[in-house]
């Protein structure tokens, strides 16, 4: 029997090029592990260009937690260090062997290993980093008591993926998984999926957590949405969250004794010719998804969705957390009195243009901001989009002020940037909202850790 939960505050950006429920395999001999994908890391280098890999094998560690390590995803070298400003490692580049070869961390069945030998092969083998927590959505701390686990079945993003197709065979990699995160913490395991919809397997099976079906309109499917109505942060408390597929990393660990790091992302968006699902392995250099794929117009590449993903050339990689990899037409042009045109092919959330007399249309939407950077504008549209108890405009001026009393009293412990995204994307200001938040919680964190 599963709680519901309903979401009422929030807003679906319906766009073209929904991936269709049809799997192919792509390869590539290039693969990238970017330090940038991990807040608060600092990476120190285990191995020099021209270095032998296994899929397994150190790749760097935290410089302080010298005990979170990062691992290659696939055998073969060290091509390239790639370096930005100042020597920043930006990515750690790999030519891949023809063959996998494995590092062996040992088969296991995790129901009969204690909590530490559990919490030391998730560290050896590097799939630790899957892991992470609420505050500060950094990588877990393995020294720390989480009060719970959050485990998000569905993603309500723009063209997200469906993690019910994607678990469909991957049941017994997804209990493994399940098993081994049930001895690392005392509190519960909280596993949610969309109301109204085929629930899979792998998620209807797993027991000994607690199962919550959500309803209601993007952000419903982020876990700090999730969080904030089923198990609030306290100052001092800490919850970890674990994607569904990283979950099932965690069990074909135990089940092949390997770090196995396939995955099934979906490869959408409006410039995309046939959209649909790909095993891949992660970290994969992006070139062949894009080969022949987009329409002939200018484009940009995004590892994630459209709200909260990252911009990436066509040769870039794929983003360590990111399931998703979206096209969509630039907006480098300018257009007189466009906000004065009454359209219907344009969304607007506030109903500047007709279109909202169409709620199921779907749009080909681009990145012109429509408009230029402002101060902040009280117009009170940011609540309607955001479904917790906080008051965004004035968490978002606190942490500007760095006033931690504020920031810590209207709520910086329950959000992260993805939380602020639809804020961002309605914001008549065109205030980057997301950096905003994740220096606060960069700030906060330094302050009250040293």
């Amino acid at each position: 029997m599963s709680d519901e939960i309903r979401i009422r505050k929030g807003l679906d950006i319906k766009l073209l090029g929904e991936a269709r429920k049809k799997i192919s395999k792509i390869t590539n001999d290039k693969f990238a592990i970017k330090p940038a994908d991990f807040n608060g890391v600092f990476p120190k280098l285990s191995v020099k260009e021209g270095d032998g890999l296994k899929a397994g094998s150190p790749l760097f560690f935290d410089k302080y937690r010298q005990n979170i390590i990062f691992t290659s995803p696939v055998s073969g070298k060290v091509s390239e260090i790639y370096r930005g400003e100042k020597r920043k490692i930006l990515e750690v580049r790999i030519q891949a062997d023809d063959y996998m070869n494995y590092e062996s961390f040992g088969a296991d069945d995790p129901l009969k290993l204690t909590k530490e030998e559990i919490l030391q092969k998730l560290l050896n083998s590097g799939i630790w980093s899957y892991i992470r927590q609420r505050p500060y959505s950094i990588i877990a701390d393995p020294k720390d008591r989480p009060k719970a686990i959050f485990i998000s079945g569905f993603d309500s993003a723009p063209l997200a993926p469906d993690y019910n197709f994607i678990l469909e065979k991957q049941e017994k990699a997804f209990l493994t998984g399940i098993d081994a995160l049930s001895k690392l913490t005392a509190g519960k395991i909280h596993i949610t999926t969309r109301s109204g919809q085929a629930v899979a397997i792998a998620f209807s099976n797993a027991k000994g957590v607690v199962h919550h079906a959500v309803t209601g309109p993007h952000p419903s499917g982020n876990v700090g949405i999730q969080i904030h109505h089923i198990d609030p942060i306290g100052k001092g408390e800490i919850v970890w969250f674990v994607n569904p597929q990283a979950v099932a990393i965690i069990g074909k660990l135990f089940l092949e004794g390997r770090y196995n790091a396939s995955k099934i992302i979906a490869l959408t968006g409006s410039e995309i010719k046939e959209p649909q699902y790909f095993e891949v392995i992660n970290g994969i250099q992006l070139s062949p998804f894009f080969k022949d794929q987009p329409k002939p117009t200018e484009v940009r590449y995004i590892s994630g969705n459209v709200l909260t993903g990252t911009k990436v050339n066509k040769n870039g990689f794929l983003g360590f957390y990111d399931d998703q990899l979206t096209v969509i037409p630039e907006g480098n042009y300018h257009e007189f009195i466009g906000w004065a045109l009454p359209r219907l092919n344009k969304f607007s959330f506030s109903k500047s243009f007709f279109s909202w007399l169409n709620p199921g249309k779907k749009y080909r939407l681009d990145t012109n901001l429509n408009g230029g950077r402002r101060a902040f504008v009280l117009t009170g549209q940011y609540e309607k989009v955001f479904p917790m108890d906080i008051y965004p405009m004035q968490l978002l001026k606190a942490i500007l002020a760095r006033d931690i009393d504020q920031m810590e009293n209207l709520g910086i412990y329950e959000v992260d940037e993805e939380d602020f995204a639809l804020c961002e994307f309605i914001d008549a200001s065109k205030t980057d909202m997301q950096a905003i938040v994740r220096e606060g919680l960069d700030f906060i964190r330094k302050e009250m850790t040293g």
